[in-house]
Order: structure tokens, then sequence, then C-alpha cells
């Protein structure tokens, strides 16, 4: 691979409304294993898998999150990626927001990251990705409105 070649992952922007009712939303954050910064659940494209369902896969191995995830990408970020020391290469992930329904107790990736719920304003200040800050700072009016009861 090329050094300048750029890479696509994909992400989960997870969410939950602070209450039932609530316009009010929070994000939730994972820390990155390698350097322990604030980041979102991502991965690589998975073989037969569409890249909303990996984001949501991603949510589940990371995180412990179920939930749904919008098939519609909600936007795009860069980052370089470091691979080694003195290697890093482009990346642009698709980022799809994923309504948290559970959060479950056990899950591959437990004990390996530290998870925690941001408002969207201060996740926006906890990651270091510019495009990623954009991205939350539009996200309370983006987010899905609340299913209403028939």
């Amino acid at each position: 691979m090329a050094k300048d070649e750029v890479k696509t992952q994909c992400a989960a922007i997870c969410y939950r409304r602070i209450f039932k009712g609530s316009d009010e939303i929070e994000v939730l954050l994972i820390t990155s294993r390698d350097s322990g910064r604030w980041v979102i659940p991502k991965g690589w494209p998975m073989r037969k898998k569409k890249l909303h369902q990996v984001a949501r896969q991603e949510a589940w191995e990371e995180a412990g999150v179920r939930g749904h995830v919008q098939k519609t990408p909600f936007g795009h970020f860069s980052y370089l990626k470091k691979v080694s020391k003195d290697e890093v290469f482009p990346c642009l992930v698709q980022a799809h927001l994923l309504t948290v329904s559970k959060l479950e107790e056990d899950f591959p990736e437990k004990g390996q990251r530290q998870i925690k719920w941001f408002s969207p304003a201060e996740a926006a200040l906890a990651v270091e990705e510019p495009g990623l800050r954009r991205l939350f700072n539009n996200l309370p009016y983006h987010a899905e409105p609340e299913p209403t009861s028939s």
C-alpha cells in the first residue's frame, strides 16, 4: 500500500436521548486502545457486509452497543492512521448514526477501552479530528425523532 493511498473506514456515532421524550441527546465515546484518546467505534470494511452493518458491528465489538443504525451515512471525516512509530496513512471515515437501545455488559473488547457519554458539544471538544468535531456540532439537528406510539 502506498503511503499516500487513502483507505476507507466506517464508524458509528452512537447516541441516546437523555430521557424519554427529551430532545437532548448524549454521544458515546470510547478510548483508543493504543493512545487512549477519545474516538468513536470504527473499523475496516468487511467482506459481504454493507458499511452501515460494519458500523453497527464495530459499535457492538468495541462498546457493547445495541441499537438501530441508519443506512445512509451522516457524514465523513478524515484522519491520519498511525500504523507504526514512523508510519501513518490517510483514512476517510464514513460515519453512520446509531440510536443506542442497550449497552451489553459483555462484549468482545470489554476491559480494553473506557466508555463515556458526552453532550455533543463536550464530545466535539474531546476528540482530535476537526471533521468529527463538525459532525458532533451538527448532531443535535439530525438525530432521529423519538418514535411515537400509535
